[in-house]
């Protein structure tokens, strides 16, 4: 009983979910799970706070009946859900914490190679996540994001404008200033000089 074309865009799977079909819902949570949970864990550096955000974010999704806006995809518009949420709660909360937090690693685990019973390997690949959060960490807060929409929700610079209320160059600066620092930060861990955005 298959049915010659089945439009299974995330536009037509939101469609089909808000007119009752649970497997819909199943699937884009699927897609867009683990580029959300990076892009929260990254901007808040707080897996904990970013879990609570994530929750309420697809929370906020299945309580609205809104659509996206425009010509917005359904991942620029998600993302910009759950970025207000993380500004909701920032704002409820007090701003964020510095808190040094490493990505939650069972969210992960299933992107990651199974390295097997090897504990240098599995010591080494802490270190690197723990190095790359320290790294985001330094980058100014717009540069953190823009960098994290980029990496993690994979959203062209033109949806990252348009979720930031940004012009594009802006947007395209701020990424390549991202890109530089985060180079230079981890071919040397001891660096403190700032590169001028």
């Amino acid at each position: 009983m298959n049915t010659p074309f089945r439009d299974d865009s995330d536009a037509a799977l939101l469609r089909r979910y808000r007119s009752g079909d649970a497997d819909a819902f199943t699937e884009l949570y699927a897609r867009h799970r683990l580029g959300l949970h990076r892009f929260l864990c990254g901007l808040c550096g707080d897996s904990a706070q970013a879990e609570e955000v994530f929750q309420e974010t697809w929370l906020s999704l299945i309580r609205s009946d809104s659509q996206p806006f425009g010509q917005a995809s359904f991942k620029t518009w998600l993302y910009q859900i759950g970025r207000n949420r993380l500004i909701d709660h920032w704002r409820k909360h007090g701003r964020r914490q510095d808190i040094y937090d490493s990505f939650d690693e069972q969210l992960h685990a299933d992107a990651l190679p199974s390295p097997g019973n090897e504990p240098e390997r599995e010591l080494a690949l802490s270190r690197d996540r723990q190095r790359l959060q320290g790294a985001l960490e330094r980058l100014p807060e717009e540069q953190r994001e823009v960098f994290l929409l980029r990496a993690h929700g994979d959203l062209d610079l033109t949806e990252i404008a348009e979720l930031t209320h940004t012009p594009a160059e802006t947007v395209k600066s701020r990424l390549r200033y991202a890109l530089q620092k985060l180079r230079r930060l981890l071919s040397d861990p001891a660096a403190t000089e700032e590169v001028s955005p």
